[in-house]
C-alpha cells in the first residue's frame, strides 16, 4: 500500500487521526520540505526517511525522481507513506502520484490533510468568509508550470482571493488585479511558517504588495476579511493552547 498523506499546515496536533495511524506503520517516508520537524517525530521510529523537497528550476527534474522512488519503494516494503505538506489534492501534484502509481499496479490510499490555503489565515484571525463582508472565496496558485500564474484576472470580483506560492510573484500578481479593476487600498496580508512558532503576519495593501517584506513559505490573502483580524486576535489570544 503507498498512501498519499496530508500534513497539515505545520503542528502535529493538527494532523489527522488517520495521517497519524499511518505514519505510526510506515516503513518508508517520502516527505516534502514543508513537512515540520514535529510532525516526523510521529513516523516509525524504524522507519526509512527520505527527503524529497523540491528546489526552484529542478521542479520537474525532482518530481520524475519522487515518482521513480515511489515505485521502487512499493515494490519492496508494505506501507509507503508520501508526506505532504497541506493536502496532497490542493497544489501538492497529489492526483498526479496517485494516477502514476494505479497505473503501475499500485494499490493507493488518500489521507487528505488540512491544507494552509483556509487552516493558516483562519488560525492567524483571517476568516475566508464572513457574513456581510465576504460570501464567497477563491484558493490559487501563484506559480504554475511555466512560471508565474497570469490567469488572475478572472477572480478579480471574488470577495476573498487566498493564493499560495505568491511571495516571489506579489507585484506582478498586485499589478494584475489593479489593472482588472480590485481597488488599491484593499487590504491584504502574508502570513509567514502558519501555525508553527514561528509565525508572522504582515498586514499590508494591495498596491504594497511587491514591496512588503515577506519570506517564503507564506499564505497571501487579499480581501476585506483582513480587517477582522483586529477583532479576531485578541480573542485569538486567550483561547486554550
Amino acid at each position: 500500500m503507498i498512501y498519499l498523506v496530508g500534513a497539515g499546515p505545520g503542528r502535529a496536533d493538527l494532523l489527522t487521526v488517520r495521517a497519524a495511524r499511518v505514519l505510526a506503520l510506515a516503513d518508508v517516508v517520502l516527505y516534502d520540505r514543508l513537512v515540520s520537524p514535529e510532525v516526523l517525530e510521529l513516523v516509525n521510529p524504524e522507519a526509512e526517511l527520505h527527503f524529497v523537497g523540491k528546489e526552484d528550476g529542478q521542479q520537474e527534474c525532482i518530481q520524475n525522481a519522487i515518482l521513480a522512488e515511489l515505485a521502487r519503494h512499493g515494490s519492496h516494503h508494505r506501507h509507503v507513506v508520501r508526506l505532504k505538506g497541506g493536502d496532497p489534492m490542493v497544489f501538492g501534484r497529489g492526483a498526479e502520484e496517485w494516477q502514476y502509481l494505479v497505473e503501475r499496479g499500485f494499490e493507493v490510499e488518500l489521507v487528505p490533510g488540512i491544507s494552509s490555503a483556509l487552516s493558516v489565515p483562519s488560525l492567524a484571525g483571517v476568516p475566508p468568509t464572513f457574513r456581510g463582508i465576504a460570501t464567497g472565496f477563491a484558493v490559487l496558485t501563484g506559480h504554475v508550470r511555466d512560471g508565474f500564474n497570469d490567469d488572475l484576472a478572472r477572480y478579480v470580483h471574488v470577495d476573498t482571493l487566498i493564493i499560495l506560492m505568491g511571495t516571489r510573484h506579489r507585484a506582478r500578481i498586485a499589478e494584475i488585479l489593479i489593472a482588472a479593476g480590485r481597488d488599491p487600498q484593499e487590504p491584504a496580508c502574508f502570513i509567514e511558517n502558519g501555525s508553527t512558532p514561528r509565525e508572522r503576519v504582515v498586514e499590508t495593501t494591495l498596491c504594497d504588495l511587491g514591496v512588503t517584506d515577506v519570506q517564503s513559505p507564506a499564505v497571501l490573502v487579499i480581501g476585506h476579511v483582513v480587517r477582522l483580524r483586529e477583532q479576531l486576535v485578541p480573542l485569538l489570544a486567550h483561547a486554550v493552547a
